[in-house]
């Protein structure tokens, strides 16, 4: 399989405007994919942040099984303040909205004895479609980030009032080369990656491997297939759902996207890639 590399020019642009408005935020909201935290940090967004105090939020725990929990807890051991949440819960917002007030009650005291109320200001950022706009539409209490299942559909800032706090929607940033090809692997299977420049069959052949190894129950239930090849569970996936072509042959367009699909949106079940192990290296 080919190195996937994704850096298309508007993120380049992307990290030069976050590092311009970077001294507006009083702190960060660093949003990671709970099924694979480890994977979606991006090391250069930590870099440019500085030492602004960070809240990382672990978005679509509802896609996430308890292992996401775990790997919370070794990010919360290295120090860092972090949430596992599910954006589509009205419980979360109670949550994320207690954890920056509290990363700002000082400042705030401080103001209110000199009389005034500020506003607080958080820039909110991550790699592409880990649920960046969804999080602030949650707070918001209304649709006001654009949101798509597609990576890259935030590409300029806004900045969106949500009581007393101001929350800048930044676009996704991926780091500019991927030293650890498995951690872009799981980015493309998330969709932090643009399908379109990908070979999805390559990235779906991998997909399998790495569930078989991990969930192979989810498969057994959700295909009918017993371990093999991941190209032989490919034809399992497209004989179980009827995906042929004439003469017989498997339709593996079909099969690929439908893998695809269904781990996407949960049709497999609850799933965490990572492991405490990916966590090596990484500093919060």
């Amino acid at each position: 399989m080919k190195t996937i590399q994704w850096y298309p020019g508007h993120m380049t642009k992307a990290m030069r405007m976050m590092g311009e408005n970077l001294s507006l935020a009083d702190g960060v909201i660093f949003v990671l994919d709970a099924r694979c935290p480890a994977s979606s940090f991006n090391p250069k967004l930590k870099k440019l942040t500085g030492e602004k105090p960070i809240l990382y939020v672990l978005a679509k725990g509802d896609l996430a099984d308890g292992r996401a929990d775990a790997l919370a807890n070794v990010m919360a051991k290295q120090g860092a303040s972090v949430l596992k949440i599910n954006a589509l819960n009205s419980g979360s917002k109670r949550d994320i909205m207690g954890a920056i007030e509290k990363m700002v009650a000082e400042k705030r005291q401080r103001a209110l004895e000199k009389g005034y109320m500020r506003t607080f200001r958080f820039m909110v950022a991550g790699v592409p479609n880990t649920g960046k706009s969804t999080l602030i539409n949650l707070l918001a209490g209304s649709r006001r980030a654009e949101t798509g299942d597609k990576a890259g559909v935030t590409r300029g800032k806004q900045w969106i009032r949500v009581g007393n706090f101001e929350l800048m929607d930044t676009p996704g940033t991926m780091p500019p080369a991927f030293e650890n090809q498995t951690f872009a692997a799981r980015l493309a299977f998330v969709g932090s990656i643009n399908d379109d420049i990908l070979d999805l069959d390559d990235i779906v052949l991998l997909l399998l491997e790495e569930l078989s190894k991990k969930y192979p129950e989810r498969l057994k239930e959700r295909y009918g297939m017993d371990g093999g090849t991941p190209l032989e569970m490919l034809d399992a996936v497209c004989e179980r759902r009827g995906f042929k072509l004439r003469g017989n042959d498997y339709d593996y367009e079909r099969g690929v996207r439908a893998v695809l699909d269904d781990f996407r949106k949960g049709k497999l079940g609850k799933i965490t890639l990572d492991s405490a192990e990916d966590f090596n290296g990484l500093e919060f």
